[in-house]
């Protein structure tokens, strides 16, 4: 997952997952994971981290074997497994206040209409649990620092075991233990909350107009029939969402015995940080984020203004460099123009895909056109290249990475749509209208039409989803910005047109201990693709005040492809 990425193949799942996309599935498998006995990393008692059997509160942790995993990940040979087991509801929906201190609010202050018996959860059923994966990555060094790092998946839905080979590539191991656990309703998780038919109608959505009603339509119908499903199984759907996240790390840290550990979240991962630093500080030594999305401003508006600025550091970029800027002159406002006339008159073609042996039907119109770009950003060198063929017929560079990555074999049935929903619909969806998404499209992307603008990239028929998936709001609360004196690394890539750039010193603002860098001419999640970012990050973690940050000024550019 350190490689350039074609655009992912699922418009809700990070693109840091695609390296493997192209490479193709297999079945996972049971790996036993208790032979590996590095030392205890700080732990409350002398046996290795993740190796004893442990109640905290209303959690308890039990060693295991490994879980499985979607393609095989070899690192879980020497790893320290077990499960987390915890409510799957603890309380009324937002009642962790923070601190650690978990109180009920009373009744008038649950969402209005909404009472303990209500449609979607069975008095929060303290009875009921849920199993949560944890596996223990030991460090690199026989002498470990006693603080280790947990991992914090993207998404939201991906899950963190399936991202260990990203933190070992980067070297996040090397001085530290580093531990994983599923987030509740992801791959590993049990329940998993995953739903085949979302993923493969969007693959089946290829030959359909990308933001025709009538594709909104089927595509909020396969919504409605994960949520059926889902809840037929007896699964609360408002207990899968960044508090109740929150709340297993805390009780994940306790659990293990842990005294102090330090935190690193991608892309969601940075948004649920960021919830974690804020409802339960306790015990966090430090926190990495990578990819900022603050909870504050999480959703529509925010993802058209990541659009605008990763866009435009591949085109400032471009046009810096002689060779590209005459081959490839004015190239913003050549994109701009196909997104228009694409959306006016939607382009068909045909092309393979590896793997699947017929041909494939594409339908390219304007709304397709900024997913695209949105998740080539990760291959930028070749985006100017594939705009100017667009734009003079050919549009089989860009209908092949698109439709390479939608009909993958990794596309299908790895995110946990429970907890994108369960996120989208109750933390994001209620505190910004739909009317709000298309004004903040408007403003960046005047020239856009208003089907274009409807759909933020990632997000497309959102709101609609929730709608389906109807779920209480979370508090308002949830929208508040942390703010903390947690020594904290805020990284922001500046190609990166899925979470804003300008996101990180936005959060880094109240962040009183905060280190915000930029890592230029980088796409989302720089700790994926940067060697850089790598070694800013590992410095952070050994010196949390002092990270060190030299490399950047020896960056470059990429060489963009330049056409015969």
């Amino acid at each position: 997952m350190t490689s350039p990425r074609p655009p992912r193949p699922h418009p809700r799942r990070a693109s840091r997952r695609l390296a493997a996309t192209l490479a193709g599935a297999t079945a996972g498998v049971l790996v036993a994971g208790l032979g590996a006995t590095p030392a205890q990393a700080g732990s409350d008692g002398g046996a290795p981290l993740g190796t004893v059997a442990r109640t905290a509160g209303d959690a308890r942790f039990e060693p295991g074997p490994c879980p499985r995993t979607a393609d095989p990940i070899p690192a879980l040979e020497r790893a320290r497994c077990g499960t987390l087991t915890v409510p799957e509801k603890r309380s009324r929906h937002g009642d962790h206040q923070g601190h650690g201190d978990h109180q009920a609010p009373a009744d008038h202050q649950r969402p209005h209409g909404q009472n303990q018996d209500d449609q979607h959860g069975r008095k929060g059923h303290p009875s009921r649990r849920i199993t949560l994966a944890v596996a223990i990555i030991p460090a690199a060094t026989s002498r470990p620092a006693p603080d280790p790092i947990v991992w914090l998946a993207g998404g939201p839905g991906d899950d963190a075991v399936s991202e260990i080979p990203m933190a070992l590539a980067g070297g996040l191991n090397r001085d530290r233990d580093v531990i994983f656990m599923s987030q509740r309703g992801t791959y590993s998780a049990d329940p998993e909350l995953t739903c085949r038919n979302v993923d493969e109608f969007a693959a089946e959505s290829l030959g359909l107009v990308f933001g025709a009603p009538s594709t909104g339509r089927l595509h909020v119908e396969e919504t409605r029939k994960c949520r059926d499903r889902l809840a037929s199984r007896g699964v609360d759907l408002s207990a899968y969402n960044g508090t109740e996240s929150s709340a297993d790390y805390d009780a994940l840290r306790k659990a293990l015995g842990i005294r102090q550990w330090n935190v690193f979240g991608i892309s969601y991962g940075t948004d649920l940080a960021l919830q974690y630093m804020r409802l339960h500080p306790k015990g966090i030594r430090s926190v990495g984020i990578d990819g900022v999305l603050p909870p504050s401003l999480a959703g529509g508006a925010v993802t058209w203004k990541a659009a605008r600025e990763g866009f435009d550091g591949i085109f400032a970029a471009c046009a810096r460099q002689p060779a590209c800027n005459t081959r490839y002159p004015n190239l913003k406002a050549t994109f701009e123009r196909l997104v228009v006339e694409l959306e006016a008159r939607p382009v068909t073609t045909t092309v393979t895909v590896p793997g699947h042996p017929e041909p494939v039907k594409v339908v390219l119109d304007g709304g397709l056109l900024v997913n695209w770009l949105t998740f080539a950003s990760h291959l930028a060198a070749g985006v100017p290249r594939s705009i100017d063929e667009l734009a003079h017929g050919n549009p089989r560079r860009i209908a092949e990475q698109y439709a390479g990555g939608k009909l993958s074999p990794q596309a299908i049935g790895r995110v946990s749509h429970g907890l994108v929903f369960g996120v989208f619909c109750s933390e994001w969806t209620p505190f910004e209208s739909e009317a709000d998404v298309i004004r903040a499209g408007r403003r960046l992307f005047p020239t856009f039409p208003r089907s274009v603008l409807a759909n933020a990239p990632l997000l497309s028929w959102m709101h609609a989803d929730c709608r389906a998936w109807d779920i209480p709001p979370a508090p308002r609360s949830i929208r508040e910005v942390t703010r903390s004196d947690i020594p904290t690394l805020v990284l922001s890539g500046g190609f990166d047109a899925q979470t804003a750039p300008s996101s990180g010193p936005y959060a880094a603002r109240t962040l009183s201990r905060s280190t915000a860098v930029t890592v230029p001419y980088v796409a989302h999640v720089v700790f994926a693709d940067s060697p850089c970012a790598q070694a800013i990050t590992r410095s952070f973690f050994a010196t949390p005040t002092a990270p060190d940050t030299t490399c950047l000024a020896g960056l470059q550019p990429p060489r963009f492809e330049i056409a015969p």
